[in-house]
């Protein structure tokens, strides 16, 4: 005696329930990737040039300094919600950590006292601006866009607390001609 085959019927309705489950899957991870690590984000703006420039799409990482994970360095680029207006995000480079003094003289950064060096600002980027020190306070980080004669950025409104910065731009994805890691 052999055993009876699944009819023609039962074996597609077991494919395309395998198959939706896959999906289902897929859907699922895919959410949990997009809310909790890597979100796909379009720039907005010219403050960031030459590292980012306007319209350009990229990947953050928003896993990093969840949890204590990753601690948010000097030179990182970070992603937060502009504080005066929560609605808005913003995105710029670190300069300042928690206790540093950071002033700016004639466009040029001095951190605890010592000009820093800035290769990432273009001299045709820079401005002439003077800026009091500003000691950061616990918790938060001072910010500056890359292209500082068309940043709005912590010399106008101070430093960002912490709880409002939530992700690291890592990845440029578009256009396709500036695909690679954000520096």
């Amino acid at each position: 005696m052999t055993p009876e085959k699944p009819s023609e019927t039962r074996q597609l309705l077991l494919g395309a329930a395998f198959w939706l489950r896959d999906l289902m899957l897929s859907v699922v991870i895919a959410i949990v990737v997009i809310l909790f690590l890597y979100q796909p984000v379009k720039v907005e703006g010219t403050s960031m040039m030459p590292a980012l420039e306007d319209q350009e799409r990229i990947f953050i990482n928003k896993f990093v300094y969840r949890f204590g994970l990753g601690e948010i360095t000097r030179g990182d680029t970070v992603v937060f919600w502009f504080p005066r207006d929560p609605s808005k995000s913003y995105i710029k480079r670190v300069i300042g950590l928690p206790g540093d003094t950071v002033e700016v003289v004639d466009g040029s950064v001095r951190l605890n006292g010592e000009v820093i060096p800035e290769p990432y600002v273009p001299g045709e980027f820079r401005d002439h601006m003077t800026v009091p020190a500003v000691r950061v306070p616990e918790d938060s980080f001072y910010v500056m866009g890359d292209h500082r004669s068309a940043s709005h950025d912590s010399r106008g409104w101070g430093p960002v607390q912490r709880r409002y910065i939530y992700g690291k731009a890592v990845f440029v994805y578009w256009p396709p001609d500036k695909m690679g890691v954000v520096r």
